[in-house]
């Protein structure tokens, strides 16, 4: 999104420690850590169905044009965006319309190779050039161009290419901007329901009016596993980044590098009679400069789809957490790195927040009122982990600094979201949604106080072009 959404509900007043609000909160968090340790023995192998559930298919387009190996794809997609304000600023509202188009070509020269480019060409129509995001605007470019060399179970991959692991949390494209992310390495992959994935890369930064490029060195790495036959009836997935910078300027305006390494788990779970249940967790170690990296993440979603109910209701319960900075050591950074996460939804469609120095607790709830046609309700209630650190972006970029002392408030704000995703054919699939973010005390009271109401309407198209029977 380009800015953010908003929450129809009241703007939540301040919660002091020792508060019936409070020991309320708290309990409530306590329940869902207790209701999750109690059904990991029933953890079992389906993947976590993240809205949207319903992509479409790659519209398969047979010609005599192409030889047998060679092919072409297309994906194009329009979205037009209405918010009445930007960054919770009154006065500023627009309306714009956000335009993608991906071409490419893949190429087989033999059974065990396959050589791919994409290109891609990305630009916000009507809206000003100083509100226009370097993720909305990126004139015609490189996105992908990778050789992959396979055999059975195994795969290796090197040039441009995306890295997605799990949920997108810490790695993914970020599909839902404009422009979306991709990664300058190599990767590996061995195994099928059990495998692992190796990479070491580094993330292209877009330059709108000039070559997307990554910065020297790869400075990125990593090891995810997914383990779908170990536990019964689960997936288990193992993995540790490593992000290495080679120049970093720490908490006391000292130059030098940054390790930091990032392991972590994540569980999905689908017992029985539609009970479900995806969680994860992640620590950050390692050096900033001269400053030590002491940070962690988590979350859990639990929920149930009721089969036997007209438009198979599925309600979720959701909490998510992300250190903050609580500036108590000069020498520790404590704010959560997210790294390069699929932000989109994760707190709620407005767009406008990280993972970072945040607390979160959603309940959504998806119909299905026809096979085509998926809905989605969904309210998020938001606080800051700490009120010495800042408010972040989507981005990790500063929305809100503190004051000296601190946020006297832990309300961000609430949200409330209504959207719904509807094949028009199997190929063609319209979004549309409507979301509205009430600032909390936090916002309104430096400067951020406006709320946002946010609409979209976008349609997408995806067809490849090959030799019939190829």
């Amino acid at each position: 999104m380009f800015s953010a959404c908003h929450g129809v509900f009241p703007v939540r007043p301040a919660i002091r420690p020792g508060t019936t609000a409070n020991v309320l909160r708290n309990n409530v968090r306590a329940v869902a850590v207790f209701c999750f340790a109690a059904m990991a023995p029933l953890l079992a192998s389906a993947q976590y169905k993240d809205y949207p559930q319903k992509a479409g298919v790659v519209q398969n387009v047979p010609t005599k044009l192409l030889p047998g190996w060679l092919s072409l794809d297309m994906q194009v997609r329009g979205r037009t965006e209405g918010e009445t304000t930007v960054s919770n600023v009154s006065g500023n509202g627009q309306v714009y319309e956000l335009t993608r188009v991906w071409p490419g070509i893949e190429a087989r020269p033999a059974s065990w190779m396959t050589i791919y480019a994409q290109a891609m060409d990305s630009h916000a129509l009507g809206l000003p050039l100083k509100y226009v995001a370097s993720n909305m605007r990126d004139n015609f470019d490189l996105r992908q161009c990778y050789v992959s060399v396979h055999a059975h179970d195994a795969s290796i991959l090197a040039g441009r290419q995306e890295l997605r692991f799990g949920g997108e949390r810490l790695v993914g494209i970020s599909d839902w901007t404009n422009v979306s992310r991709t990664f300058d390495g190599f990767s590996a992959q061995y195994g099928e329901a059990n495998r692992v994935t190796v990479f070491s890369a580094s993330v292209v930064k877009i330059y709108p009016t000039a070559f997307d490029e990554h910065a020297g060195g790869l400075n990125f790495h990593g090891v995810y596993g997914s383990l779908g036959r170990v536990v019964p009836h689960a997936t288990v997935e193992p993995y540790v980044f490593v992000k290495a910078m080679p120049w970093v300027k720490g908490q006391q305006g000292r130059y030098g590098t940054e390790t930091e390494a990032a392991p972590g788990m994540r569980v999905l779970v689908n017992a029985p009679e539609g009970f479900e249940v995806v969680a994860e967790g992640v620590l950050e170690r390692g050096s900033y400069a001269n400053d030590s990296i002491h940070a962690g993440a988590g979350y859990i979603k639990a929920g149930e789809t009721a089969k036997y109910l007209p438009w198979t209701p599925r309600l979720l319960f959701e909490y998510d957490y992300a250190t903050g900075n609580t500036h108590r050591n000069a020498e520790r950074v404590s704010t959560f790195d997210q790294l390069y996460p699929s932000s989109h939804n994760a707190f709620g469609l407005v767009d406008l927040f990280g993972w970072q120095n945040i607390q979160q607790e959603r309940i959504n709830l998806d119909l299905r009122p026809d096979s085509r046609l998926t809905l989605l309700i969904q309210g998020e209630f938001l606080q800051t982990a700490t009120g010495k650190d800042s408010v972040y972006s989507g981005s990790a970029s500063t929305v809100v600094k503190p004051p000296t002392g601190g946020f006297k408030s832990d309300g961000i704000g609430r949200e409330f979201d209504a959207s719904a995703k509807y094949l028009v054919t199997s190929s063609v699939v319209m979004n549309a949604g409507v979301a509205h973010f009430a600032p909390g005390a936090v916002m309104a009271n430096n400067g951020h106080g406006s709320p946002i109401t946010l609409g979209y309407l976008a349609l997408t198209y995806r067809f490849k072009l090959q030799k019939k029977g190829a």
